[in-house]
């Protein structure tokens, strides 16, 4: 069974979206505070949270830090709904560990379609199915990743990544070395290339750049690819992490 916890101060929401999910076969748990939320997540592994940003006692970018801080919850993939929908709240989001961003009002079957990309990422689309996650190891150069654990290697060092930055790395390695489409990344990673989100997906490398890189300024690994996207160089030469 997949375990989702929805938190939205706003009552109307919380009952349609428990509905909505449940009639689709999720389990689903509720809570209408920042607090209460945080106490769900420590005590219960979720598959997916969806997190309300204007909440009372804490707000849900506060939320997410802390969900992200915490080791046992750290990977678990985050949707953010807020009704502001500027860069800047998107960047403070995704900055907060957010791995995806829905802007109020929206239509349910956008949140099913971003839902179900990040369970393509982490694997729960093989828990629906109970299908075992397929024990692979990608690696090149400096670089090794294990889907099944969401572990990321560089050098040798354990490096905690989201579960959206874990998968762009995903892309880029199975790429190794040539350049990838941003296009194509979309299309790989969130399962459509919608041009809006260009914006949000270098938010996302900018956040996997400063994990990963000596100098996020002055990349060595991810280097970008002036009108076309991004290229790996999985063993860049004088890189000590």
């Amino acid at each position: 069974m997949v375990n989702i916890l929805v938190v939205d101060d706003d009552p109307e929401i919380i009952d349609l979206l428990r509905l909505d999910l449940e009639l689709m076969g999720f389990q689903v748990d509720a809570v209408n505070d920042g607090v209460n939320a945080l106490k769900k997540a420590e005590a219960k592994v979720y598959d997916l949270i969806v997190l309300d940003v204007m909440m009372p006692k804490m707000d849900g970018f506060e939320v997410c830090k802390r969900i992200r801080a915490n080791r046992a919850s750290a990977a678990v993939p985050i949707v953010l709904l807020t009704a502001k929908g500027t860069i800047e709240d998107k960047i403070r989001g995704f900055n907060a560990g957010a791995d995806d961003y829905l802007v109020k009002p929206f239509e349910f079957q956008e949140l099913m379609v971003r839902m179900r990309a990040l369970f393509r990422r982490t694997g729960t689309l093989n828990k629906e199915v109970n299908v075992p996650k397929k024990d692979e190891v990608l690696a090149s150069g400096d670089i090794k990743l294990i889907p099944a654990s969401l572990e990321t290697l560089v050098q040798g060092k354990l490096v905690k990544l989201t579960p959206t930055e874990f998968e762009i790395l995903y892309c880029l390695l199975q790429h190794s070395g040539e350049a990838v489409p941003l296009a194509t990344i979309l299309q790989e990673v969130w399962g459509y290339d919608a041009d809006e989100d260009v914006r949000m997906l270098r938010v996302h490398m900018g956040g996997l750049r400063q994990k990963i890189e000596v100098d996020h300024k002055h990349p060595r690994y991810l280097q970008t690819i002036t009108n076309v996207g991004y290229r790996l160089n999985p063993s860049p030469e004088s890189v000590t992490v």
